[in-house]
């Protein structure tokens, strides 16, 4: 008995710190949208990862309730479901036309076709309540695990490109011992189905922060033809793990270290050999003037 009351012990201190971390992660898209509300335009910014991330927590969030005592996978994921939906309302408001009507319809198609496809079959179809509980999990163990393709991507290129600044260090940490908080939280209450994506995500996770150790003063950057020289900031794309072992993407600014060259430096020093006689100083009435070709900015 007392080892059975540990383990409960033990399953909500772990529930709580996973709460704990996961709001913050949960947080961290609040300067991309203060950036999208304060310049009233979404920018390059997409809003696949915060419908993925919405319904990685209506899944969660069914399964939860299914089971009846998960009370500290509720409440993470109810207050997930709370930010992602003000996130997207956000996309959907300042989006340009064709991006809000394709957030409109990638939502309807998963968050509300598929995930009521869910609902009806694992409702309807699946009688018993023990065996309701096993098929949601095994849908959100399924689902989580298949979208580990996308940090996969990132270790690839991290590799290939021998550069991190697409890889920040201090999310990939928090987001590795998160995986562990919600490991342990499963673990402590024998549910395999909470732990086994959160293995994954530790792995990864790992492997993340010992790439940043190897490649972090590698000081190579991607090549400056690669990005675009119109700008001197960037707006690229990292992938996280979610509090459950859901892979995430947050766009981030990533400020381009190269100088960009304007486009009138280099019409107006072009080799002295290519200057035109109309550039020379002429006189007329007594007055000193350069004549130039109009400019083509």
């Amino acid at each position: 008995m007392g080892v059975m009351v540990n383990h409960h012990l033990l399953a909500i201190i772990f529930g709580i710190l996973g709460n704990a971390i996961s709001f913050l992660v949960f947080l961290a898209p609040v300067p991309t949208f203060y950036r999208i509300y304060k310049n009233k335009s979404t920018e390059s910014f997409q809003s696949l990862p915060y419908q993925v991330s919405l319904f990685s927590c209506m899944l969660w969030l069914y399964y939860a309730l299914t089971k009846q005592d998960a009370f500290l996978l509720i409440t993470i994921n109810s207050f997930g479901c709370v930010v992602e939906t003000i996130y997207i309302a956000m996309f959907f408001t300042y989006a340009t036309k064709e991006k809000k009507m394709a957030a409109i319809k990638l939502f309807l198609t998963m968050n509300v076709a598929f995930f009521s496809l869910i609902i009806m079959v694992t409702h309807f179809a699946v009688k018993r309540p023990s065996l309701q509980v096993s098929v949601i999990g095994w849908i959100c163990v399924a689902i989580s695990v298949s979208v580990f393709a996308a940090p996969l991507m990132i270790v690839a290129r991290v590799i290939k490109t021998k550069s991190v600044e697409f890889m920040p260090f201090t999310l990939s940490f928090f987001l590795t011992i998160s995986a562990v908080m919600w490991f342990a939280y499963g673990a402590f209450l024998h549910d395999i189905c909470i732990a086994i994506p959160n293995v994954v995500g530790f792995i990864l996770g790992l492997v993340q922060m010992v790439l940043y150790g190897v490649y972090r003063n590698s000081g190579e950057k991607l090549d400056i033809g690669k990005k675009n020289n119109s700008s001197s900031e960037q707006l690229k794309t990292i992938v996280v793990m979610s509090p459950l072992g859901l892979s995430e993407m947050h766009p981030v600014d990533v400020t381009v270290t190269e100088p960009v060259i304007p486009l009138s430096y280099t019409v107006h020093h072009e080799d002295s050999s290519k200057i035109t006689k109309e550039e020379e100083p002429s006189t007329e009435a007594g007055q000193s003037h350069v004549e130039t070709a109009p400019s083509r900015i």
